[in-house]
């Protein structure tokens, strides 16, 4: 086991355990190295093992044992078929926003204006890249100019749908924060903004969907793995 770097220490704590597990590097049944010996060989706090040991005992992989010590119950990852619902149902949720924002996209190249371009130009500026700290407020800001491409298309029902379906896009937009699926980065954004600027459709559909591929097709490989 190698020692850990200093971000998210709980939970990649969490994995490096979890990972010696399903790599049956202890049999069921075995007992884990005390709390002392595991803080040293991942170089965490022991407070940090503590909370590692209770969430894979949450999760049916380990079991303690008053006055005697921690146990593994389980070499099988149970959460493995949770994830990858989770995975499908990501997928699902980024191809419907892919045909909502491409059709919005389109609508908003034949309805642009100079104004509208540099309202989205302000909003992606404010947007800025996500560099760790406050994720619900980056997520607000990126959904709000997401949000302003579909007013720009100007059509109601679509900006209507767009709101609904709002906790769901934030969603897939705060999954991208993680170190599994890409974010789509600066550029992409910009490149999206300068396709509605030119006034073709399907330059607006190609950086839409030149945008979103890269996330989708992470999920795929994910779930097929």
């Amino acid at each position: 086991m190698q020692p850990l770097n200093k971000t998210n220490l709980a939970e990649t704590a969490i994995e490096a355990i979890r990972g010696e597990i399903l790599a049956k590097r202890w049999s069921v049944g075995d007992k884990l190295p005390n709390e002392a010996a595991l803080s040293a060989a991942l170089a965490v706090s022991r407070g940090t093992i503590r909370e590692a040991v209770r969430v894979l005992v949450s999760q049916g992989l380990l079991e303690t044992r008053q006055g005697s010590g921690t146990y593994v119950l389980s070499t099988m990852d149970a959460t493995r078929p949770l994830t990858m619902a989770r995975r499908a149902s990501l997928r699902d949720q980024f191809e419907a926003r892919c045909a909502l924002d491409v059709e919005a996209a389109r609508l908003a190249s034949l309805r642009q204006t100079p104004e509208i371009i540099t309202r989205l130009r302000d909003l992606l500026a404010k947007r800025g890249n996500y560099e760790g700290g406050d994720k619900a407020a980056f997520i607000e800001r990126d959904l709000t100019f997401h949000k302003a491409i579909i007013a720009a298309s100007g059509n109601r029902a679509m900006i209507e749908i767009y709101d609904f379906f709002s906790a769901s896009i934030a969603e897939t937009i705060e999954a991208t924060l993680g170190q599994d699926i890409p974010e789509p980065d600066m550029q992409a954004h910009v490149s999206i903004i300068d396709a509605i600027e030119t006034g073709r459709p399907a330059k607006a559909d190609a950086a839409v969907r030149r945008f979103m591929q890269p996330v989708i097709a992470a999920l795929e490989r994910m779930i097929l793995s």
